[in-house]
Order: C-alpha cells, then structure tokens, then sequence
C-alpha cells in the first residue's frame, strides 16, 4: 500500500509539474509543439500521443540525398488574380507589392474562357459595352489578349516570374451544359491547342504552364466522377504539345487537392496519383504540385497518419513519387496559407471551419516558418506560393477561402503581408542537407557564370564560373565536379588542401565541416584563377553517425560503473555479513 501512495504521489508531481510547463510554455510546451504544431496543452498531449503512432507504420521513402531538377529558383511565390482587375492601375500595383515584398514568382491563372471566350479560334473580347452607347459593336471589341499581355509586361518589369495556370474553358467547349462550367472540354484537343496558343504567343517569356487544379475533387472536373486517367490524357497530350512549342518549357501537374474522401467526386490525393501514374503520368510532367494548407495545426507538426491533413500532408506524395520513379522530381505547392476567418458561422455562409481557423497574428507566424520548415528539412520542395494576395472587391466574404487573402480588396496590407516581407528580406541563404544543383538560388557565383550542356552532368548541364560561394549547415559537403583540375577550396576563411575522387564521369571532393551540423562558409575558385565545372553540391548532416560511438561508450561507462558499485556494495554488504557471523 505504501509503495502504491509514492508511485501516485510521484505520477501526481509529474503531472503537476507538466501542466505547469505547459501553461507557461516551457520546455515541454516548446517540444510538444515542435512535434505537434499544437498550441493549447490538451491538444499537445492528444498529439504526442498521434506522433508516437508514427513509429507503428513503416517510414515513408523520401530518398532525400537524390539530385532534385526544378529546385534552383527563389521559392517565394504567391497566387493573384489580377486578370479580375478591371483597372491596369491596380494590376500594375498588386504586382508592385509583390515584388517590394520580395516575392519571386506569381502563379496566375490565364482562363480559357477569358481568352478564347466566344467560339474556338476567337480571340476577340465582344462582352462589354466600353462606349456606353447601349450597343455592343465594333466599337467595344478588343483583343482578349490585352490584358493578359499587361500581366506579362508586368511581371517581366517587376522581375518576376509567371506560373500560368491553363483551365477554365468557355461554354462552347461543352455540348451539355450540365456537366458543368469547369468540366474539361468535350474534346481535349480544344484545351491543347488552347495551350499551345498561350506558350507560342508567350515564347521565350514565359516557361512554367501548369495543366489544370485539383482534377480529383468537385467541382474541378465538373458535375461528373473525377477521372484520373482521363486527366492523365489531358496532361500527356498537352505536355507533349507544350514541349513542341519549346523544348525548355516546364510542366507543372494540376495541383492535388488533399482530401482523405475515396468517393466518385472526391478521391484521396494519393489514389489519385497512383492511379495517375498506373496510366503513364510519369512521362508527363516536370514538376509534381500539390497544396500545402496547415488546416488545424502549425508547420511544425511531425504526424504522419494517413487520415489527417497537416502542412507535412506532402511526404505521402513524396512517398508514392519515389515509389513510381520520379524520386529526382520535385514538388511545387501551388498554394499554401493558413485560414483566418472570423470565428462567427453568421459571417462565413460557405465551408465554414473546413480550413481550420487560426488569427490574422497566427496566419502571419505559421506562413515564414513553413518556408523555413521546408528550405531546412525537404531538399525536394520548391517554390511555395501563398494563397493568395487580394481580390479585386470583398463580394466573396462569406466564404471561408475568402480569409486567406494578404491585402484587403482597398490594398491594406494584414500581417501576413509584413511578416512574409519581413521574413524574406531577412532569411539567410543557406543549403541544408539534401542534393543541390549548383544554379541554386543560395550559391552565389562569380560574374561570367554560363551554363555548359554535358552528358555526364546529373541534369545535363554544368555551371562554369570563376568562383562560387555558399553556407552549408551539416557536417559533410560533397562537391560534384565535372573537371579533374581540383579548385581551391576555402572553408570558413581558411584554404584546404583536399583531392578529387573519379566517379561515373565526374570528380567529388569530399569536404569536412564539423563533428554536429552548424553552418559554415565554403568558396569554390578555378585552379590558376580558370573556371570551375561545377555540378551539383550535396550537404550532408552525419551528426547521428559521429554521436551514436560516442553516446554509445557513455552508456558503456555508466554501465561498467554500475556494475561497479553494485559489486563494491555488495561485497561490502557480504563483509558485514561474514563479520556478523563470526561475532
């Protein structure tokens, strides 16, 4: 009985003790959360108890160290709807905000049924009677690409980049209005050609198309059963026409909405995807794009199960990726946020809760970890655009997806705008461990850089350039060169003497950084101030491996000194004994 009222005594202080840490997040409260994404203590606690679930199912693959294409730009991005602008001026000073906040790409959707909006082959915009004479004539026709072109223009003026989003046909693309308005088209060869007309228009300016959203949930693939094969049709025979225009143009899947639903209208994401590539996907894409919404928890949150959607929603897509092949593609978020919606169901008519619902303080906290989350730990994510700026007028506030936005409709700024500004004015350049190609955005090179097309590169091309710099945090660096003239390496200010070692066509020289991972400063310059043919860097984080010897022989000491106490007591003890007995 004694023994029973200290075990409870004990269990009791225990708990005492923890909710004390948690109700002033404390050390506890900090890794709970750092494995959950949950704030509030009693979701912390039901959280560990989901996180331990993670190691009662098999690791998913997500062959982190494999060269990754696609991943060498900036990946701040962010999702705008300018062509809903009815003035240049404010398309001209959305895109100007974006790029003071120091984003690098915009993903805009260019619609089908704004560009070729009366009949196929017809680019002319007759809707709108722009004279006011309450005629619709000659007078009020322009070209439907006018404003597109703006965008363009734009962009380019801006140093931005465009992902374009190709969907949304016309109405006479449908024979039967009933299948509704985002349905494909009766004949897919109208949504190609589509497509080819937009990349030919737009050659050599714009490179990154994406082919359709969220195929695999209603109403994206209209009022029918989605269909991943038939959509698997739509991205081959459009990636091929696309490829044809210009050889250099990337791909983009339709981004993947997750969903755990397995119905007719609304498929899981990764049966979706499988399915996808059970009808031959695998040949037709560049890059694979999914959403990455937080929904209920933080960036932070490390559970893996199946059945629930978090920011880590991703790795199971990753997952199948490697399983099919394409371990060496990467994947793009086309949107990303966290919802900040009134708490108030009288407010929010439509999907109310379905996002979760978080602050306007917490949005603007969640959004520059996630980045960070992703640049440290997911070598192949690349660019993530936010959902979304602004809208052009607040008519849509009753909606939930409404609350995403960055800017009010008048152009006033919420937190998210600051802190996402904030954040990418002041993130560092760093490379973390993983495969990175040496056009990436964190290396810096030297004036004169060039790209050289080669066989033995692992993407078919080398960067060569005087010099080249970077920060690595890891314990390992492995420089892929593709000349067997060794460079002059310098490694936190200080020169190493190191060699080069053939491998598959190319030289690795194998840089040593530090016992636990930090970060350190390397330049790379040409022997006798030439180029250097440099492919690819892979940092490398072995601080497991240098800990687990040393933790082991500290295990193995606490262990021998037990033993040796113990059997110093209990020889004592056999003393006293003898010492009793002889007495």
């Amino acid at each position: 009985m004694r023994r029973l009222l200290i075990a409870a005594a004990v269990v009791l202080v225990f708990v005492l003790m923890l909710a004390a840490d948690l109700a002033s997040r404390g050390l506890a409260w900090r890794m709970m959360e750092s494995l959950t994404g949950e704030e509030a203590p009693v979701a912390q606690v039901r959280g560990m108890v989901e996180w331990l679930g993670n190691f009662t199912r098999p690791p998913l693959k997500s062959e982190p160290l494999v060269p990754i294409a696609d991943v060498d730009a900036r990946p701040y991005g962010v999702n705008t709807f300018l062509e809903q602008e009815a003035e240049e001026a404010k398309r001209a000073r959305q895109v100007e905000m974006i790029a003071e906040a120091g984003f690098g790409w915009i993903r805009q959707e260019f619609a089908w049924e704004d560009i070729e909006i009366h009949a196929r082959g017809d680019f002319e915009d007759r809707r709108n009677d722009r004279d006011g004479d309450g005629d619709i004539d000659a007078d009020d026709v322009i070209s439907a690409w006018d404003k597109y072109d703006q965008i363009v223009d734009l962009a380019e003026a801006n140093g931005l980049r465009l992902q374009v989003r190709l969907s949304n046909p016309p109405s006479w693309a449908h024979a039967d209005p009933a299948i509704g308005e985002k349905a494909p088209p009766d004949d897919i060869q109208d949504f190609v050609n589509y497509a080819v007309t937009v990349a030919e228009r737009y050659k050599g300016r714009i490179q990154h198309y994406q082919v359709w959203n969220e195929p695999n949930i209603y109403p994206e693939w209209g009022e029918q059963a989605v269909d991943p094969v038939a959509y698997t049709d739509m991205l081959c025979r459009t990636y091929e026409a696309l490829k044809a225009v210009d050889p250099d143009i990337v791909v983009i899947s339709a981004a993947l909405a997750p969903t755990i639903n397995l119905t007719d209208r609304n498929l899981s994401d990764y049966v979706f995807l499988q399915r996808m590539y059970d009808a031959g996907a695998g040949d037709c894409f560049d890059v694979m794009s999914t959403q990455g919404y937080g929904f209920f928890s933080g960036p932070s949150d490390r559970r893996m199960r199946p059945t629930t959607l978090t920011f880590s929603h991703h790795l199971y897509l990753r997952d199948i990726m490697v399983a099919n092949g394409d371990a060496h593609k990467p994947i793009w978020l086309a949107e990303a946020a966290w919802n900040a919606q009134p708490e108030d169901p009288a407010l929010v008519t439509s999907q109310y809760g379905n996002f979760g619902i978080v602050s306007e303080a917490d949005a603007a906290r969640y959004m520059p970890q996630a980045y960070a989350r992703a640049q440290q730990e997911w070598p192949w994510l690349g660019v993530i655009n936010y959902w979304f700026f602004k809208q052009a007028d607040d008519s849509r506030r009753n909606q939930s997806w409404y609350y995403f936005r960055m800017l009010e409709p008048d152009f006033t700024p919420l937190p998210v705008y600051d802190a996402m500004r904030d954040y990418i004015a002041s993130a560092p350049s760093i490379l973390y461990p993983g495969v990175h190609q040496a056009e990436h955005w964190a290396i810096e090179r030297a004036p004169g850089v060039s790209m050289v097309t080669s066989d033995a590169a692992e993407f078919g091309a080398y960067v060569s350039a005087q010099a080249l710099s970077f920060t690595a945090h890891g314990t390992d660096v492995l420089v892929r060169l593709l000349d067997a003239e060794s460079p002059t390496i310098t490694l936190d200010g200080q020169p190493l003497e190191l060699t080069s070692d053939a491998n598959n066509g190319a030289y690795l020289i194998h840089v040593p950084l530090s016992f636990v991972a930090s970060d350190h400063a390397l330049s790379i310059e040409g022997a006798q101030g030439g180029a250097v043919a440099i492919d690819s860097v892979m940092v490398l984080d072995q601080s497991g491996q240098h800990l687990l010897p040393l933790l082991a022989g500290i295990v193995i000491g606490l262990v021998v000194l037990a033993h040796a106490v113990i059997a110093g007591l209990w020889a004592r003890r056999t003393r006293v004994k003898e010492r009793s007995r002889a007495h």
